[in-house]
């Protein structure tokens, strides 16, 4: 899998996009990057870090259109915290494997505690139409609740930028599944005024999801 590093612009963070591609190489999987740079390959538990992960400085506006086809903005998921996480339908093993495991994070949630809706944004607009997304979140394991989104190539660059990331096409790629994309493989747990509560990173358990999720509703 290929990965890159892209600021997050909130302290000591960065996400790691993923190519969705298969490597030789080892893939780093999250990351945490210290004063001096250096970019620690342990991850700090949930219990350690859980609460102290949120910045006012992620989320920004955007206009997209939803699976259903309805014009879409943040404001549309104000009032009900959301798990934000940009894929697309083609990716073969980063954006299947985070919706399952989020599917898995939801059902151990306790009895009595709300999920948050989770907002699948596409960064393939060529090929994921609101119809296709329409028919991907649908695959079993994944979260119950959940919206699909896309839309134009400027909008979906409005809306990464608003989450200090970015994505790109790998042209040269051509595997079965055809062409793939890079891009971030952060869960951003949005509160109910759409600003930035916690995250997650790629190698984080549903166990470890749900009880961060959990202390936090």
């Amino acid at each position: 899998m290929r990965n890159m590093l892209f600021a997050l612009g909130f302290p000591a963070m960065l996400a790691l996009t993923a190519g969705c591609s298969p490597s030789a190489d080892k893939p780093i999987s999250g990351g945490v990057i210290a004063d001096n740079g250096v970019v620690s390959s342990g991850i700090p538990t949930e219990a350690e870090n859980c609460g102290n992960r949120s910045s006012d400085a992620i989320g920004g506006p955007f206009h997209l259109t939803a699976h259903t086809g309805s014009p879409t903005t943040e404001d549309s998921f104000k009032g009900e915290k959301s798990l934000v996480f940009f894929g697309f339908t083609h990716c073969p093993d980063v954006c299947p494997t985070t919706m399952f495991t989020l599917g898995k994070a939801m059902s151990l949630l306790p009895e009595g505690k709300k999920a948050p809706r989770t907002v699948f944004i596409s960064v393939d607009p060529a090929r994921d139409s609101p119809e296709a997304l329409a028919q991907y979140i649908k695959s079993n394991g994944f979260p119950a609740n959940i919206v699909g989104l896309t839309g134009t190539l400027d909008e979906l660059q409005q809306a990464v930028s608003g989450f200090k990331t970015t994505f790109s096409r790998d042209e040269e790629t051509d595997g079965a599944t055809g062409y793939l994309v890079s891009h971030s493989s952060i869960l951003y747990l949005m509160d109910e005024n759409w600003k930035l509560q916690t995250y997650f990173t790629p190698n984080e358990s549903a166990e470890a999801i749900a009880s961060c999720l959990a202390k936090l509703s």
